[in-house]
């Protein structure tokens, strides 16, 4: 008998399943390896069905089972693509709304949907109330990318608040997950920790309103299964284009399914909705590699470089700041001294720093001048087209920085506009850096802080490049022009950012620029479509470096990321110093008349090689070799797209006595191919003392026996050339 109702039940459960198959509308969302698959069920509700490798052609979507889905004719729970505070859902929502009559929930159903090439795009509805939410999923075949986001608009009479607005939310089913994250403090950018997650809630998040990446910067990978893993195993890598407070969350459910939701921090964001306003969420980034972060770095700055990055599939120039040099302290001649170095040095631009403006309150340190942006007669008295011409007449474009967001109290634009400022009434105000923060919420703010820009660009219509700094996180948060509408200011003020970038792109569109904020606190994708680069971390210790640059390079491509060769750590000779920013987007900011001249000789060289080697330096294609969290050395490569060219980059940081040194074998070479191995960028009157330099060995040979690259001294650096023969 209880064999009979054992058999019974399964009939029955199976004919529930088959029904609830046959009736669901599968919508198939594809990358050349990636497949998102969403269903429509029979309570008209859109569910996550599958996401995971790309499925064969003849796999019957229809018939996909979704684990925690309840199955029954009249309830169905599960993995609801936009679920919403309030509803049968008891995990972190992706929505939440307050209705004008005080109810606090929506249900939202499928309207319908359409694909507009790779563009998937989702109509939900409330059936009681006139509230919109459009979800839209862009697919990049090649690139194996996926990014989504919500629209979310109402019709009705009264005050709407929305509380929760996620961009995006998936589901993992596996046995155990891992948590890559990254965390940070000002010269500590990009520092990389691993954590299991278990049953429960892990948020990454920020609430600094400007500096938004400075202390969590907004990338994760989730090893699924397993920890992450460089060459193997299935990793989702993520991140969110948004240059303001932004929450992550990783939940593990009752079932041991993950949760990932993205999108904009709600934290004190209790956004007023007026009607027939479209909220459009940040865009949520994500790849899901089934070969290791090598693929999925590989995916992400391929993409970055043809789709976000501004100017992504241009040149780079390399650069000489005054900054490290000078700090505050220049005037006319120290900078036309500055120009024969920077020619001299054979660099492509010079970059004048902070210092360069204020009258009344001159910029002679960072006490003072900030939002005076006139140009200071005593430092610069021929004006800063004079300026412009001697840096032209050496053969050199000029760049310049500027801070436009952020004010001193001490300066004519506080004294004559402190209602433009983000600053509490009646309270003791903190300042961060003795500044304040301009409220870009209002639209007033905006056509300043576009002026500065324009105001710079009518003057002076040869400047090629601007380093955009922001130094202040914001406090004291209050908004004069938001009145009663606070909780909009965290998101105006990065929209009204926005906006101003959006204008001087349009403007100016071969105007370069430099993302800068004290080091690395801003470095989103977000920021990067008006952007050429960033600057990764006001710490150049090159031993510090290698750990920022590593954790940077699983998203970013080498162009976007700058890195100057500077006078930290003494103790490392010049060398080393140079081959630690060589890979990435060349510059140099330290007093060239301190080096000998065979070091200035190493860096002029430097440059020359950097310029020939730009097409491998940029490709997307990264091998992380050895991890300077391993040990006592890193080791990286970059192989151009035919793997014919590949060039590697090894650095013994502090071995320790008598180490047991291994070959490193390389990776992603063609295994029947011969290279020619020779090491480049070698001091002055120095020989290469490596036993292979100059000979020839087989791809397979050097992914399998590998090539002696690590020593036992302190500091030390290699760069090795790898050529195919023809």
């Amino acid at each position: 008998m209880r064999k009979f109702f054992l058999l019974t039940y399964i009939l029955l459960l199976l004919t529930v399943i088959n029904s609830v198959a046959v009736n669901a509308q599968t919508i198939n969302i594809t990358t050349n390896r990636t497949q998102l698959v969403l269903q429509v069920k029979e309570n008209g509700r859109l569910y996550q069905a599958y996401l995971g490798a790309r499925l064969s052609e003849t796999t019957e979507l229809s018939q996909i089972y979704m684990p925690g889905t309840t199955l029954t004719s009249s309830q169905i729970t599960g993995f609801e693509a936009y679920p919403v505070m309030g509803t049968e859902d008891y995990y972190e929502p992706a929505f939440e709304i307050l209705h004008a009559d005080g109810n606090p929930v929506s249900v939202l159903k499928f309207q319908s949907f359409e694909q507009n090439g790779n563009e998937t795009i989702f109509r939900l509805k409330d059936e009681l109330y006139p509230i919109h939410v459009t979800l839209h999923y862009v697919a990049y075949p090649e690139e194996n990318i996926i990014k989504q986001w919500a629209d979310i608009y109402h019709e009705e009479k009264g005050e709407v608040c929305i509380s929760r607005y996620a961009s995006g939310m998936l589901y993992f089913e596996s046995h155990n997950y891992y948590l890559m994250q990254f965390g940070n403090d000002w010269g500590k950018e990009m520092q990389m920790k691993e954590t299991k997650l278990e049953y429960g809630k892990k948020m990454l998040d920020t609430r600094l309103g400007t500096r938004s990446a400075l202390i969590t910067p907004p990338f994760f990978m989730v090893g699924l299964d397993e920890p992450v893993n460089e060459n193997h195993g299935e990793v989702l890598m993520g991140t969110i284009a948004w240059t303001g407070n932004y929450r992550m969350t990783f939940e593990v459910d009752h079932n041991n399914c993950l949760r990932v939701i993205a999108g904009i921090n709600p934290d004190a964001s209790r956004y007023r909705l007026k009607k027939n306003e479209v909220f459009r969420t940040p865009e949520f980034i994500f790849t899901l590699s089934q070969n290791g972060t090598a693929q999925g770095s590989h995916d992400m700055q391929q993409w970055a470089m043809r789709q976000q990055l501004y100017k992504g599939q241009d040149d780079r120039q390399t650069l000489l700041n005054n900054w490290e040099n000078t700090y505050f302290r220049f005037d006319e001649e120290k900078l036309q001294q500055l120009f024969n170095e920077a020619k001299n040095l054979g660099v492509d631009l010079f970059l004048l720093d902070d210092g360069w403006f204020g009258n009344k309150y001159p910029r002679n340190n960072d006490r003072q001048g900030l939002g005076d942006w006139e140009v200071m007669e005593k430092k610069l008295p021929h004006g800063l087209t004079f300026t412009i011409r001697q840096c032209e007449e050496q053969g050199l474009g000029f760049g310049i920085w500027i801070e436009p967001e952020m004010v001193n109290p001490k300066s004519e634009l506080y004294e004559q506009h402190r209602d433009w400022v983000i600053e509490l009434p009646d309270r003791e105000t903190y300042y961060s850096r003795h500044q304040l923060v301009l409220d870009l919420s209002n639209p007033k703010v905006q056509e300043f802080v576009f002026g500065v820009v324009d105001g710079l660009m009518t003057q002076c219509p040869t400047i090629r490049y601007i380093k955009w700094d922001c130094n202040s996180p914001m406090t004291n948060v209050y908004s004069h022009y938001e009145g009663r509408n606070q909780g909009n200011l965290f998101i105006d003020y990065t929209r009204g950012l926005y906006n101003i970038l959006d204008r001087i792109q349009l403007k100016y569109p071969d105007l370069t620029m430099m993302l800068c904020s004290s080091g690395g606190g801003r470095s989103d994708f977000g920021a990067l479509k008006y952007f050429t680069e960033f600057w990764c971390s006001d710490n150049t210790d090159p031993i510090e470096r290698l750990f920022i640059q590593w954790g940077f390079s699983y998203f970013m491509p080498a162009k976007a990321m700058c890195s100057h060769v500077t006078a930290w750590n003494k103790k490392a000779d010049i060398k080393f110093r140079t081959d630690v920013c060589f890979p990435y987007k060349l510059g140099f900011d330290l007093d060239l008349k301190k080096l000998t001249d065979d070091e200035r000789t190493y860096c002029r060289q430097a440059v020359c090689e950097w310029k020939r080697l730009k097409h491998i330096l940029f490709s997307p294609t990264i091998h992380r070799l050895i991890s300077p969290y391993q040990g006592n050395h890193c080791v990286l490569q970059r192989t151009d797209k035919d793997r014919s060219h590949a060039l590697v980059f090894a650095y013994d940081l502090h071995p320790r006595f008598r180490e047991s040194l291994q070959p490193v074998k390389l990776q992603g070479l063609n295994p029947d191919a011969l290279y020619e191995v020779k090491e480049i960028m070698l001091m002055p009157g120095e020989k290469s003392r490596l036993s292979f330099q100059g000979k020839t060995f087989s791809g397979d040979y050097l992914m399998h026996i590998g090539l002696p690259l690590l020593t036992s001294n302190d500091m030390s650096s290699r760069i090795i050339e790898i050529e195919k023969l023809f």
